[in-house]
């Protein structure tokens, strides 16, 4: 097996100003990374390790043979990338700073909210506009619950549980993703008026579902799962969760340009509590700066996961509103472009307050370097 490269952001910042080293900018949005280290890895083991500022970018790649010196200069490009906005219909989501996306479930049994909305057209409808009111980007439509445990459902009912929800939503000119991993489902949500594809399985589950999606021309939202078909979250055996996750993403983002799918319409999602561990899931959101180097926007979704609770005396669902808005400014802080809510109104205020705060027109950052 050949050596592995992995290059990680080590130290952020709120503005280009830094003490130690050129600070660049992260995904092309509001969070800058002035130190990083240099991982090289053959199979499970560290060859070797180097810590290096901006500046020294080239210099530390440069020292490495050239299969992973190719490797390396792709991933400081990708660190570096901008992405340009992505279209919704009339409306464009900017990608230059943290977009929210609101949760609304139509099923009987999702972990947080299950049946809240099922069979209640205007109750999800009032709750979509309320979210959306309060200042959320797009809804993420779901008529499968993809928490540990759940039963299957049959396309057919996730088709309906959806698509009237969807109908509604684009009448009123809303950006919308369908949370499927079903072609079917898909397909009928895209020909409804859904804008994105947010599949689970990074496009595993189902066979037809890149070649739907690459002849719509889609954006599409990748998330890493451990599992298979019938278990999500079976076979999270990991060497080490951050670089194995890393390499999956990156393995779906090239299988899904192969089917045709454009770079630019390609987002990925570490899938936080999907098949890890709590430990786990810590040092992946530790480790989401590094993320940026596979070159694509990042979503994450935390809202309410059971990591919360376990980090909180086992505090069900419904009281982990707290513990999911730190973690959403934890993604925020790692230059995440999409941020999966259930807790619309108060996210969005901790948002403004996380955006004021990096506002050159607010802060003279050059008085605190």
């Amino acid at each position: 097996m050949m050596p592995s490269v992995y290059i990680r952001p080590i130290a952020l910042a709120d503005s280009p100003q830094a003490e130690d080293g050129e600070a660049i900018r992260l995904g092309g949005g509001l969070v800058y990374a002035s130190r990083f280290g240099l991982l090289v890895c053959d199979g499970t083991k560290v060859v070797s390790r180097r810590r290096f500022g901006g500046a020294e970018a080239r210099e530390a790649i440069a020292g490495l043979p050239d299969a992973l010196a190719a490797d390396a200069t792709e991933q400081w490009d990708n660190l570096r990338r901008s992405h340009a906005p992505i279209a919704c219909g009339q409306r464009m989501l900017r990608l230059d700073q943290p977009q929210l996306m609101g949760i609304l479930n139509v099923t009987p049994d999702s972990f947080s909210d299950g049946g809240k909305f099922l069979d209640k057209p205007d109750a999800a409808l009032e709750h979509a506009h309320a979210m959306l009111s309060a200042g959320a980007a797009l809804i993420d439509v779901g008529g499968e619950s993809t928490r540990p445990g759940a039963g299957a459902v049959w396309e057919g009912d996730e088709v309906k549980r959806v698509v009237p929800v969807i109908e509604n939503l684009a009448a009123a000119g809303a950006a919308i993703s369908i949370d499927s991993r079903r072609s079917t489902v898909i397909e009928a949500a895209l020909a409804a008026g859904a804008h994105i594809v947010n599949d689970v399985s990074a496009m595993r589950h189902d066979a037809r579902t890149a070649e739907i999606v690459a002849r719509s021309g889609a954006p599409v939202i990748l998330m890493h799962a451990p599992g298979s078909d019938g278990d999500l979250h079976a076979d999270g055996d990991y060497a080490d969760v951050v670089l194995d996750v890393f390499d999956a993403l990156r393995e779906r983002r090239d299988a899904a340009m192969a089917a045709g799918i454009a770079r630019d319409r390609i987002l990925l999602d570490p899938g936080i509590g999907f098949g890890k561990s709590l430990a786990e899931n810590l040092a992946l959101i530790n480790a989401l700066p590094m993320f940026h180097a596979l070159g694509q926007p990042i979503l994450f979704g935390a809202s309410r996961k059971r990591m919360i609770g376990a980090l909180s005396n086992e505090a069900p669902a419904h009281q982990r509103m707290a513990g999911s808005v730190m973690l959403a400014l934890k993604a925020m802080d790692a230059g995440c472009q999409m941020v999966r809510v259930h807790d619309v109104a108060e996210t969005v205020q901790a948002l403004h307050v996380w955006r004021g705060l990096r506002d050159a027109a607010l802060t003279d950052f050059s008085q605190l370097a």
